[in-house]
């Protein structure tokens, strides 16, 4: 894959874990396939391409290129607001995060927990969902700048849902990482959204 390519697949699965967020919290219904594809992502290492940290199949990250790609055609008809809102905050609260040595070193020695407890309980089990919402909680949810999340406070009231939607949120965290350290910026959204939906409409199409 080229580097706008990979660069794409983790901008698109920051745009997945912000459109399935805004799913939770307007429905309080996600499918386990989508969950368990980002959940997942959180415990790769060493992946051969940026796809394979997501299963190696653009499917798995099809309602983020959609979200991306309203994003960047700046159609107000077609802009999907709260998922472009959370996904900028998601890419925000990464830069907070990569000057944070110590957070980083914690982050990663929960992962190595909650990687046992996915090979206990399994990937999408209530228990690892709490464990990665409490790894978010613990660091990320400390910084000044809070990711508000806008729903029915029926969904967002249920601890589960809540759990799930913290969960995501540090998928995206991953994710943002995962593109900036392929060299993506702010400024490919500004002036890079041409080169990028060219890439982009045939995923869509497929």
């Amino acid at each position: 894959m080229n580097q706008t390519r990979e660069q794409l697949v983790a901008l698109g699965a920051v745009f997945e874990a912000a459109a399935l967020v805004d799913r939770i919290a307007k429905t309080g219904q996600i499918s386990e396939p989508p969950l368990g594809c980002m959940l997942g992502s959180l415990l790769v290492r060493d992946p051969k391409d940026t796809l394979e940290v997501y299963g190696g199949d653009d499917l798995n990250l099809r309602d983020g290129y959609k979200a991306l790609a309203s994003a960047l055609e700046r159609e107000p008809a077609s802009l999907q607001r709260e998922p472009l809102r959370y996904a900028l905050a998601l890419l925000t609260l990464e830069r907070q995060l990569a000057k944070r040595g110590d957070m980083l070193e914690v982050i990663g020695n929960r992962l190595d927990q909650i990687q046992q407890q996915v090979q206990h309980f399994g990937l999408v089990h209530d228990n690892v969902i709490a464990a990665c919402a409490s790894l978010y909680q613990d660091t990320l949810s400390t910084f000044r700048q809070r990711i508000q999340v806008h729903g029915d406070m029926r969904h967002l009231q249920q601890s589960s849902n809540a759990a799930k939607i913290r969960a995501l949120l540090l998928t995206g965290i991953r994710a943002a990482r995962l593109w900036r350290q392929l060299g993506g910026n702010r400024w490919q959204l500004l002036f890079g959204r041409r080169k990028l939906l060219n890439e982009l409409y045939p995923l869509l199409r497929g």
